[in-house]
């Protein structure tokens, strides 16, 4: 590996600040609380921790509304405070990753209000102003523009109106962007996490999208825009010289437009965050949800696995700060512990980086609010107002109780103290109730639990060259009920068995290693010796093998 490519072997623990341990008596999440957890954070077994936006928000977006890049929120703490979590990350042998959030800022950002107040300032051109809108719509809050009195002209925002979009075909704004990324390599950071990245190089012009189309329709106009590759050649030139990591977020990305940021001369990106096998059971958004298909889930993993191999890193993750609970949508609630166990499983061992999400380690599940109102979350909200009004109120509303990404962003469930020991007085927002039974002091005691099943694969993970640099095929694709894969590396194979289903479930081996001596490494059911043919509901089995004799 090249001194650039030191991800390849790591793993990395996403925190979404908000919400995972006060550390200050507040009720809110911060960096205080981060300090007191690394040494958790390192027994889990990662080796790097991905942090969602830390710096001022007025949080319309919960921090994915910046307005100051170079400073921490006063929720979370100081930037001495960061920096001393930064030095005993590092010292814990724990890299840090930053959420860089550049397609767009928050409103309040003073590069916004000085570009509102006229068209002949000097910020007059970070923005998109026109005097009239095109018809594209936004993901979050209506049509895609606003109008602002004190210019006389409107803003193009592709997600709420409080995040107006950079126009980064202003030098002036890839040279803000090219400085943000520098102060925080310059006090230490490893890297940077890229929100919706192919977003900001937007198409000359800004034709209309299509009509009739709800939320995305313009997306063919900003998703890998004609400029985004240059662009982001000259924020690479940045990173490379702090040999950090570059991870890009690409809604709605193919592997074939991946593959472009990833390999050959526009290589801009380490690893892309893809969504494909996010929509195994809905359609755009967990919002339009539709029965799981297992089969549509494989065939996205299979097809980033085959077609990056050899050419490019898969960033690997099942659950983040974008999305419900796993176990609430792919498992089972009532197979919870079973369930939790085989998705890991299911991901930990492909080819790529793991990314494992606050509360995922342990189980947590999706929390149902009685009331839309209850829920922060404005995608959820702008989902409930915008999307299938036809249906009835109550339906509406069991739509966001399996979607919203407030699931994700409930207070991290530490024990069965009040609050889940999240914090010593009433938290920002709803604790799940299932807390008593679901957190980290009760699954550190138990070890048949969720966490510690974590901690065995992350373990055997990193000690198998198979597992982290082997070839990957997958076995039965059109099964509705199995996932089967094999990852080798010379004469080592790994077998991996995931059933999804709460009925026992048959299988047969691949006849490659019918017959051979295979050792069971791993299963989420204690007392299996892996020889019956029959997988319990949710079984999970990893299998080692000597595929041929060595001379």
């Amino acid at each position: 590996m090249g001194k650039n490519e030191w991800f390849k072997e790591m793993s990395f623990y996403q925190i979404w600040p908000r919400s995972f341990a006060d550390g200050n008596g507040d009720g809110i999440g911060d960096l205080y609380g981060v300090y007191d957890k690394l040494e958790y954070i390192k027994a889990l077994g990662v080796d790097g921790i991905w942090f969602s936006p830390l710096y001022p928000s007025p949080n319309a977006d919960y921090g994915y509304d910046i307005s100051d890049y170079k400073n921490i929120h006063p929720d979370f703490g100081t930037l001495e405070q960061f920096d001393k979590v930064l030095q005993k990350a590092h010292q814990l042998g724990l890299k840090i990753i930053m959420d860089l959030v550049i397609n767009h800022t928050s409103d309040e950002h003073f590069w916004f209000q000085e570009s509102r107040k006229s068209r002949d300032n000097p910020y007059s051109n970070y923005y998109i102003w026109r005097d009239q809108p095109n018809n594209w719509e936004s993901l979050f809050e209506g049509k895609a523009w606003e109008y602002e009195p004190m210019r006389d002209q409107y803003y193009l925002h592709l997600f709420s109106k409080k995040q107006p979009d950079l126009n980064m075909d202003d030098p002036k704004v890839r040279e803000e962007v090219r400085s943000v990324m520098q102060f925080w390599l310059d006090r230490g950071v490893d890297g940077f996490r890229e929100d919706v990245i192919n977003f900001i190089s937007k198409r000359d012009g800004l034709p209309d999208g299509l009509p009739f189309v709800p939320l995305a329709n313009g997306i063919m106009h900003y998703k890998d825009g004609p400029h985004i590759h240059e662009y982001m050649a000259e924020f690479r030139k940045t990173a490379q010289q702090y040999h950090a990591v570059q991870i890009g977020e690409g809604p709605m990305t193919t592997v074939h437009s991946a593959l472009r940021y990833l390999t050959g001369k526009d290589k801009s990106l380490d690893m892309m965050i893809s969504f494909d096998h996010m929509l195994a059971d809905c359609f755009m958004t967990e919002y339009l949800q539709k029965p799981f298909q297992l089969k549509s889930y494989k065939s996205a993993l299979s097809r980033w696995q085959y077609r990056l191999a050899g050419k490019a890193w898969n960033a690997l993750y099942l659950e983040n700060h974008d999305h419900p609970r796993i176990i609430s949508r792919y498992g089972s609630e009532i197979f919870w512990k079973e369930s939790g166990k085989m998705l890991a499983v299911s991901y930990l061992f492909l080819q790529g980086t793991p990314f494992i999400y606050q509360g995922q380690e342990i189980g947590m599940t999706n929390i149902r609010l009685s009331s839309i109102e209850q829920y922060e979350d404005i995608a959820s909200r702008n989902n409930y107002d915008r999307l299938l009004t036809y249906e009835p109120a109550e339906k509406r509303l069991k739509r966001v109780q399996a979607s919203s990404r407030d699931s994700a962003r409930t207070p991290m469930q530490w024990s069965s103290a009040p609050y889940a020991g999240f914090s010593q007085v009433k938290p920002w927002f709803f604790v799940n109730p299932n807390y008593p039974y679901i957190n980290v002091e009760t699954e550190e005691q138990d070890p048949d639990s969720i966490l510690h099943f974590y901690r065995r694969c992350l373990h055997l993970r990193r000690h198998s060259k198979a597992l982290l640099f082997g070839t990957y095929h997958e076995f039965f694709p059109k099964h509705p009920h199995l996932y089967m894969y094999e990852r080798v590396y010379q004469d080592i194979g790994y077998l991996v068995l995931c059933s999804f289903t709460e009925k026992n479930l048959s299988v047969r081996l691949p006849e490659k290693y019918a017959g051979r001596k295979l050792q069971l490494v791993l299963c989420n059911y204690s007392g299996r010796d892996g020889t019956s043919s029959v997988l319990l509901p949710y079984e999970a089995r990893v299998y080692r093998a000597r595929l041929k004799t060595s001379t």
